[in-house]
């Protein structure tokens, strides 16, 4: 069966891969364009790759290069288990378009068993989303990022006051705070759907981190990497707190964190990336 165009902005449908056994296919949704196809995006079908392919039903890392930009059109996925174990599953994700290399992933799953419980991180005290006003009405239509991404997301910065887009914008911290509901469908069920939302926030919010400290518009900086370590989930949470920061600007990199937190304050998600400076 030949894979069809992913359907539009819904997570669950625009990640949706034909294919069994090992090998998949899809073609890539444009709903998720940022410099084209969203690196975030690109990791989370690999994700939903090894979560068909895993026989433990919860994600607990992924670590994955990106190797190129694809065109928005059909990409093949092959998957490999490197390790299998009761308590846990190593996958490795090979994506490739016209045969040349996309990304490569490795996943790690972890089944559920007796251990220490605690959390030691807290949650930033921001306000609650439904007391912050939303970047439709705090931002003007040319005050908006333009790529067809961010459509996908209902977005509440805890900075109501910054534009990204305006020129008249003072240099901040390099430190993006923003309650995330995603749109149409904003939350899912299955454990590795609903880690891909923090998987995706977490590859994305570096670079506008970054940008409120720097903002002149000579370089642009996609991913090199994505590292994300899934700690907990949280199906029910319809928004998520991304608490990313761009910590450090060297020999042409960005280093950049973060954490994902959901409305109870527990930490979902915390992952990192290397992002590379190239002219704008």
């Amino acid at each position: 069966m030949a894979a069809q165009p992913a359907s539009g902005a819904d997570l669950d449908e625009a990640t949706a891969l034909v294919g069994d056994g090992q090998r998949f296919s899809t073609v890539l949704s444009e709903a998720w364009e940022i410099w084209g196809p969203n690196g975030g995006y690109l990791a989370a079908l690999a994700l939903r790759a090894a979560g068909v392919c895993a026989e433990i039903d919860h994600p607990a890392s992924l670590y994955c290069h990106f190797l190129r930009s694809p065109e928005f059109d059909g990409v093949e996925l092959e998957v490999e288990h490197l390790r299998r174990s009761r308590r846990a599953e190593a996958i490795s994700v090979q994506m490739t378009q016209g045969h040349k290399p996309v990304l490569q992933a490795l996943v790690r799953t972890a089944a559920q068993a007796p251990g220490y419980e605690y959390q030691h991180s807290h949650a930033p005290s921001v306000p609650r989303p439904e007391d912050l006003r939303a970047t439709e009405e705090l931002w003007r239509e040319h005050e908006r990022p333009p790529f067809r991404f961010w459509k996908n997301l209902e977005r509440r910065p805890v900075d109501q006051g910054y534009k990204p887009m305006s020129p008249g914008n003072e240099r901040r911290d390099p430190v993006v705070r923003e309650w995330v509901r995603y749109r149409p469908t904003a939350r899912f069920g299955d454990p590795f759907v609903d880690a891909m939302r923090a998987l995706i926030l977490l590859d994305t919010y570096g670079w506008p981190a970054a940008f409120r400290a720097l903002g002149d518009g000579t370089y642009i900086a996609p991913n090199l990497d994505t590292a994300v370590w899934f700690h907990q989930f949280s199906p029910s949470s319809e928004w998520l707190l991304i608490d990313q920061e761009s910590v450090l600007g060297a020999r042409g990199l960005l280093g950049v964190r973060g954490n994902v937190w959901d409305l109870d304050g527990r930490l979902l998600a915390t992952g990192g990336s290397q992002l590379c400076c190239i002219p704008a």
